[in-house]
């Protein structure tokens, strides 16, 4: 009997399956970046468009911190989750004050939004 409670206690504690990203709950979080980012224009911050797999610093027209162009960086997925987790963690160096967005899902969902600037 404890071996069947066991077995029932270890399935409840499997982690369930994330929910996939969903980009319009991406586009309200991406208000939270709209300050500094625009998808077509630079402003503060360089514009978002085309993101995804572009080089990090390497924008000609948007002048960016040594450290972020020095990084290595090249956007995607991964790299977008752990850069929003913080940038000046990511990148100690880099211009962009920014405290990051701690909430898994809404890192995912604006990723996903992002994906779809182009």
């Amino acid at each position: 009997m404890r071996k069947w409670i066991l077995a029932a206690a270890m399935i409840t504690a499997v982690p369930v399956a994330a929910v996939a990203a969903d980009a319009d709950a991406g586009k309200t979080v991406f208000n939270k970046c709209k300050a500094c980012h625009q998808v077509d224009k630079n402003a503060v911050g360089p514009h978002l468009g085309n993101l995804l797999g572009r080089k990090a610093g390497s924008l000609e027209d948007y002048k960016y911190s040594d450290a972020l162009k020095n990084s290595g960086i090249t956007w995607d997925e991964a790299a977008l989750d752990k850069w929003l987790q913080g940038p000046a963690k990511d990148v100690p160096g880099t211009k962009m004050i920014f405290a990051g967005i701690k909430d898994e899902g809404d890192r995912a969902n604006l990723i996903e939004y992002l994906k779809t600037l182009k």
